[in-house]
């Protein structure tokens, strides 16, 4: 339980941590950090702090679909984008070409570090990857159908609003998955590991903090 406690409460922060490395970094966002991001630019309100409100109303969302949360949802609600915001504070302007790419890969492998931590600590889904299994299990959709009507949605709605889109999206995309995937099996809390396959995130880790 020490384990587990202590993987969730450094796996949530270090991801707050790598996504404002990501937002620092100007290439582009994930669908969840784009739509908090438009919602920043139209409202003035803090990025983490959108991401923490956002995060708050798509657990709304899982009442209708009779979905639970655990302690590391609410975890994530409230320390996702509080590191967000602590972060993009203190985090001072990068310029340059190459210091940006780096920024970008730091904040890139920070998030599927934190993902096999607070994954692996099994408290529970993030609010986004909830939403997306709850439409599974009351709607019957494919979790892929789920996902890309989701994040698409949210990719196209944080896009009009303002936030950014571009070659950092596409990495993130192409390459979380398999990321994360390599992190769980070290960080995987479960007893009988063989048993219970360990499967990559649907919602904040391979596309936004979930």
């Amino acid at each position: 339980m020490t384990r587990r406690v202590l993987q969730l409460l450094i796996g949530l922060p270090l991801y707050g941590v790598g996504d404002a490395l990501m937002i620092a970094a100007g290439f582009g966002l994930d669908p969840w950090t784009v739509f908090a991001q438009g919602l920043s630019v139209r409202t003035g309100i803090g990025i983490g702090w959108i991401t923490n409100i956002v995060g708050l109303l798509v657990l709304l969302l899982w009442i209708p679909l009779r979905q639970r949360p655990g302690a590391g949802t609410i975890a994530n609600i409230l320390l996702v984008g509080t590191a967000i915001q602590v972060t993009l504070t203190v985090l001072p302007p990068i310029h340059g070409l190459v210091p940006r790419i780096l920024i970008f890969i730091a904040g890139l492998l920070a998030v599927a570090l934190a993902s096999g931590l607070y994954i692996g600590s099994r408290f529970g889904p993030g609010p986004r990857d909830g939403l997306m299994t709850g439409m599974n299990a009351r709607l019957g959709w494919p979790i892929w159908v789920s996902r890309l009507t989701v994040e698409v949605t949210v990719l196209a709605v944080g896009w009009l609003l303002g936030g950014t889109v571009g070659i950092g999206t596409v990495v993130f995309a192409a390459t979380i998955g398999p990321l994360v995937h390599l992190a769980l099996p070290f960080f995987d809390t479960s007893r009988r590991r063989s048993e219970r396959p360990v499967t990559a995130p649907t919602g904040l880790a391979s596309s936004g903090p979930a």
